[in-house]
């Protein structure tokens, strides 16, 4: 039952929505506005940890504590992916649209590979961030017996 009070939780359910969804949008339009990847991630990990921190650890990690150990590497991995794909084919982070109709710059679909370079590198982001805040949470007790 950790955590704060019944207030300070559904505060924190409700603002994290928030910030959760405007995390999603830095990262799929950075290629449009100012973001991207590491930004968008950044957030995207803040409000999971405010939830981590109203909600306490058992109830506000959503069982990210294993899937954020593999996520990461698989960010990495995706983003590794998109480079040598785009290496292979002559098309190494090509800001240009996947189809003929849409205009770049204009749609989401708009930015290339870019997109797709930006979804990997917030998912590292965010997996490795939340990652590290879980580890340090876990040691909070040992340094204050001291």
């Amino acid at each position: 039952m950790g955590g704060m009070s019944q207030i300070v939780k559904n505060a924190a359910r409700l603002f994290a929505g928030f910030i959760m969804t405007f995390g999603i949008y830095i990262v799929c339009y950075g290629h449009l506005t100012p973001g991207g990847g590491f930004a968008g991630g950044v957030i995207l990990a803040g409000g999971f940890v405010l939830l981590i921190l109203a909600c306490g650890r058992r109830d506000g990690s959503f069982g990210l504590d294993e899937a954020s150990h593999l996520f990461e590497p698989v960010g990495a991995l995706l983003f590794l992916l998109v480079a040598c794909l785009g290496l292979g084919a002559a098309l190494f982070f090509k800001n240009y649209a996947f189809s003929p109709g849409l205009q770049q710059g204009r749609s989401l679909l708009g930015g290339g590979t870019v997109l797709l370079s930006n979804l990997a590198i917030g998912l590292k982001v965010w997996m490795g961030i939340v990652a590290v805040f879980l580890g340090l949470a876990m040691f909070r007790r040992s340094g204050a017996e001291e």
